[in-house]
């Protein structure tokens, strides 16, 4: 998927469809619709996982490629597609689902040896953040009831603005002599545990692209670690990690209203989900 078709996605959904979540209810179900639509337009069946906040339903959305010769072996790829209030979302997370959707339309020809499940995630934002409501905590959950073999979880987070300027990447005080303080790169973070998953991402990453990449294990109350759908997979024991930007740390329009689609570079973006192909490829051969 170009970079055109990546923006396309992005406008789409924090151009026209704007804020969505519980309390923006229409948007929130037409950002789901037109994710369903995507899938199907790239020949998958769509399921949702759907269940009840404030007597509201909303949904996880899952697009499946099983896989060829060990499809109890699964490989997750999700994103969020909620928005926090009064925030379009561009960045968080229009570019996460459009990154989402570009590698579901990419495998979709080519299923690997392992199961891929594509799940657009929701409620990931406050008041949900890390409670039993949020998507993928539900999902996560689900699966772990169900005694799912999930070999790896990758949430697609805020990951479309880059800057080569010095000094525009900021860290946690604790880390940030140990990192470049220019915000040209994308991170893979993961906690502890996850370790080997996060080496593994990197090596193929690093395989198929000279795009920078940054890579963190680190402990998950360090802040930024923890601070996405990867949080809800570790609570159930599955390995997990995040792709990211780094958001707050780096992105100037975080969790504003100036959150939208013109902030986005969306080569280098088309950049780093060119190398995610790759890490897809990966894990789930």
């Amino acid at each position: 998927m170009s970079a055109d078709a990546l923006r396309q996605h992005v406008e789409t959904l924090s151009g026209t469809i704007g804020e969505r979540n519980l309390w923006k209810y229409a948007a929130l179900q037409r950002a789901a619709e037109y994710i369903e639509q995507q899938f199907a337009a790239s020949g998958y069946p769509t399921r949702r996982q759907t269940y009840e906040v404030s007597r509201a339903p909303v949904s996880n959305i899952e697009a499946v490629l099983p896989g060829t010769t060990d499809p109890e072996s699964v490989v997750i790829f999700g994103a969020h597609y909620d928005t926090v209030g009064g925030c379009p979302g561009a960045n968080d997370n229009a570019t996460g689902i459009a990154a989402l959707l570009a590698l579901a339309q990419r495998f979709a020809p080519r299923p690997q040896r392992r199961t891929i499940r594509f799940v657009a995630f929701v409620n990931e934002e406050p008041p949900f953040f890390q409670t039993p409501q949020m998507g993928s905590y539900v999902y996560a959950k689900a699966a772990h009831s169900r005694g799912d073999r999930i070999m790896a979880m990758v949430s697609l987070e805020t990951m479309g603005y880059y800057s080569d300027n010095k000094g525009s990447q900021e860290y946690p005080a604790s880390i940030a002599a140990l990192y470049p303080d220019v915000g040209n790169f994308i991170g893979l973070v993961s906690d502890l545990q996850s370790e080997p998953l996060l080496m593994k991402t990197r090596a193929a990453f690093q395989k198929a692209t000279d795009f920078p990449v940054e890579a963190l294990a680190g402990p998950a109350d360090l802040p930024g670690v923890s601070w996405s759908d990867q949080w809800s997979f570790w609570e159930h024991g599955y390995p997990a990690l995040m792709v990211t930007d780094t958001a707050p740390f780096r992105y100037p329009w975080y969790h504003t209203a100036q959150d939208t689609p013109d902030k986005i570079d969306y080569e280098r973006f088309a950049a780093v989900v060119d190398g995610l192909e790759a890490v897809a490829s990966a894990l789930a051969w």
